[in-house]
């Protein structure tokens, strides 16, 4: 497996036969390139983890896209030709991979929006779980059918989707296996944006680029108070809050947003 990205700058790399990743002014387009299914192994769990890492390291980005490659799949999840001899001990490393990988992404310092281009099933639905935003084309179709198997969600799913959708309607997609459209995924607070088949790439990297006129700094401030929420009551974070915007006083980019917000001109971020 290739783990030097440095070529990415120049506007392409692939990581490892089924992940690639394009730099698009400051956000970073990863695709899933494993067809048919698009599905997740060990290699591209790895590679994940390592592309995010880098990317967390890199200032120049201050956002990142993941879709699929093709028109059908976003990701169908893991592999099961992988699990089909029960070996407990590659079961183990894979749920270990599943979670490092799925953890970098939502850890990410930046904004992270899944461009779902088509079925997004177990670990693929889970990928798009673990970004800040999701936009789902109108053919697409989501689900956690893992239970089916005699499985379940090991990479955050039973608790990503109850904190987005409520306890019914996780209980509905996990217990149930009931896979749900675009318009439901919607309605129920799954995904953020709808949009027609063959433009969720082109909308989440209008939507990434929006972000990326936001101070980064102010983002990474932000991003672990919103996310707080699921772990503590929003009450224990009023104090956390005030002091991470005096922290801000001390980042060159709030004193550059501020004079150019009185220049009445656009900001020149340095990510620092």
């Amino acid at each position: 497996m290739r783990t030097d990205l440095e070529p990415y700058q120049s506007g392409f790399f692939d990581v490892t036969h089924k992940l690639t990743v394009e730099k698009h002014g400051h956000t970073a387009l990863i695709t899933i390139n494993h067809p048919p299914a698009n599905t997740w192994d060990r290699d591209s769990l790895i590679g994940l983890k390592q592309v995010v890492e880098h990317l967390d390291r890199d200032d120049d980005i201050y956002a990142l896209v993941i879709t699929g490659q093709g028109e059908r799949f976003f990701s169908a999840g893991a592999d099961l030709n992988l699990f089909a001899d029960g070996d407990h001990a590659r079961a183990q490393e894979m749920a270990r991979r599943f979670g490092e990988a799925f953890e970098a992404l939502r850890d990410f310092r930046g904004v992270s929006i899944a461009a779902i281009n088509g079925f997004a099933l177990g670990g693929g639905l889970e990928c798009a779980l673990a970004c800040d935003l999701r936009i789902v084309e109108e053919h697409a179709e989501l689900g956690l059918p893992e239970a089916a198997v005699g499985l379940l969600p090991c990479a955050g799913g039973t608790q990503a989707l109850a904190w987005l959708v409520g306890e019914g309607w996780a209980k509905r997609m996990i217990l149930c296996a009931e896979r749900i459209r675009a318009d439901t995924a919607l309605r129920i607070g799954l995904v953020e944006q709808t949009c027609a088949s063959g433009e969720s790439r082109g909308h989440a990297l209008l939507l990434a680029a929006r972000a990326a006129q936001q101070s980064p700094v102010a983002i990474r401030a932000i991003k672990p108070l919103i996310d707080g929420a699921r772990r503590r009551l929003p009450d224990t974070f009023r104090a956390a809050e005030r002091e991470a915007f005096l922290q801000l006083f001390d980042a060159e980019d709030t004193r550059e947003g501020i004079h150019a917000f009185l220049e009445k001109r656009q900001p020149r971020w340095r990510n620092r």
